[in-house]
């Protein structure tokens, strides 16, 4: 898996987290790596670690909510590149883990609109330059989560928008066919992230009690992604789930 493919990949979200080392797993793997996110001194941060494959990630600042920051995200790929073989529609973000009832409009749309939309909005483009391209085709992986599975206490925007991805996997799977388009889902469960920080020091149950809960290395996650990349197309890995073994998913409680 760390042989030379030329290939080139984009990493929505690639500033932190799971998209960082995500990025950094498919440069390690040979890929050319297309690294977005809203802020450019994030993306620089995440590539410092990439050493001499750092001439191989190309860094361009996007927002993942607005339809022409997708738009010009693309052409800007197509223009340097021709092609693009994978996206990892990774973006995205929570919301406060308040009341369902005291969730505020705005909450609700951001995590609408990056989570969702924004992973909707570089399909649809994905499509376009995957289609046309020779030889035509490409892979699609999707960010779901356990809560694409089931909800924590007080996460309706992030559970609702992570149900919803799983519906645009099965869409683009589906749709994709014709294109020789490949979507997968790989649902993640406390990978050790600055966005699941909380878990190690105690969060809310479903039984009302606050416990701290496992995590595992996010590289772990990272390798899964390469993975599911290196598949040839006439394969994929529809749904991937990589959890904390121990964490509170399998079983009641």
């Amino acid at each position: 898996m760390t042989q030379q493919t030329n290939k080139v990949a984009l990493v929505t979200g690639a500033g932190s987290g799971i998209g960082r080392a995500s990025a950094l797993a498919l440069l390690s793997a040979g890929y050319q790596v297309v690294m977005t996110g809203r802020r450019m001194s994030t993306l620089q941060a995440s590539l410092q670690d990439a050493g001499n494959l750092a001439n191989n990630a190309l860094l361009i600042e996007s927002d993942v909510r607005d339809p022409d920051s997708v738009v010009a995200l693309f052409q800007q790929i197509q223009a340097q590149f021709g092609r693009l073989d994978l996206l990892f529609n990774n973006a995205g973000t929570g919301a406060p883990p308040v009341l369902l009832e005291d969730i505020s409009f705005e909450h609700w749309r951001a995590a609408i609109d990056t989570n969702l939309t924004g992973a909707f909005l570089c399909t649809q483009q994905a499509f376009k330059l995957m289609k046309a391209q020779d030889p035509m085709g490409g892979r699609i992986i999707n960010n779901g989560s356990i809560s694409a599975h089931a909800p924590r206490p007080n996460s309706a925007p992030y559970t609702a928008s992570k149900h919803a991805m799983t519906g645009l996997t099965k869409s683009t799977s589906l749709d994709g066919r014709k294109y020789n388009i490949a979507c997968g889902q790989i649902d993640i469960g406390n990978a050790a992230t600055e966005m699941a920080a909380p878990m190690q020091r105690g969060v809310p149950q479903a039984n009302g009690e606050i416990a701290a809960e496992a995590v595992m290395d996010v590289e772990h996650v990272a390798q899964a992604v390469v993975q599911m990349a290196e598949l040839p197309l006439e394969s994929n890995i529809q749904f991937m789930t990589i959890m904390a073994t121990k964490m509170p998913f399998i079983g009641r409680g």
